[in-house]
């Protein structure tokens, strides 16, 4: 004899969000999960607040190579790796807004380095809260000669788990300063 499962209409609705605020950052994740991310080892919640310092710019990374890109499904595809909901609407919209106004083609800009030179996070449940300050340095091609930038920006990030990988959900850009753009840096120390 068979056994019937019975699930009211109000439990299906609250596996549902559970299942939505576990993909999304925004409830409870086993301590012994891990999510990866790019160019680091998978991290769990716990090492990835104690690694924003690490994880941060390598989120912000990707972001940059998908700005580097001119074609709009690869902007997309490269964003959506790293980036979820609002956040990539926003940064995609920002990407492609540029090429139609006249912006970087792919071949016009190298980045050398992001340097994370400040941060401040906060933990809420699987999500981490931001406020980060940056420096990007790379290269700006212009007709023949190329320009060494060094431009800074501020934003609060929201990162969390998403569909297994830390991803930015939120992204509001709080200012954007060029008075280093076209300052010459020495280049890093390597052994």
């Amino acid at each position: 004899m068979g056994r019937n499962l019975i699930i009211s209409g109000a439990a299906i609705a609250g596996l549902t969000l559970m299942g939505i605020l576990l993909v999304t950052g925004r409830g409870p994740v086993s301590p012994d999960a891990v999510f990866a991310a790019p160019g680091l080892e998978p991290l769990s919640v716990e090492a990835a607040h104690g690694n924003f310092y690490r994880l941060t710019p390598a989120l912000l990374l990707v972001v940059y190579d998908a700005f580097g890109l001119s074609d709009e499904d690869a902007i997309y595809d490269t964003l959506a790796e790293v980036t979820h909901g609002a956040a990539l609407e926003y940064l995609y919209l920002e990407r492609v807004g540029a090429m139609a106004g006249g912006g970087l083609d792919a071949g016009d800009q190298t980045i050398h380095e992001i340097k994370l030179l400040n941060a401040q996070v906060q933990r809420d449940g699987a999500a981490l809260a931001i406020d980060a300050v940056w420096q990007v340095i790379g290269t700006v091609g212009h007709a023949e000669h190329l320009h060494v930038r060094g431009n800074t920006y501020s934003a609060e990030l929201s990162v969390a788990p998403v569909d297994g990988a830390w991803k930015i959900r939120d992204f509001a850009l709080l200012d954007v300063n060029r008075d280093a753009a076209g300052e010459v840096f020495a280049a890093p120390q390597t052994n």
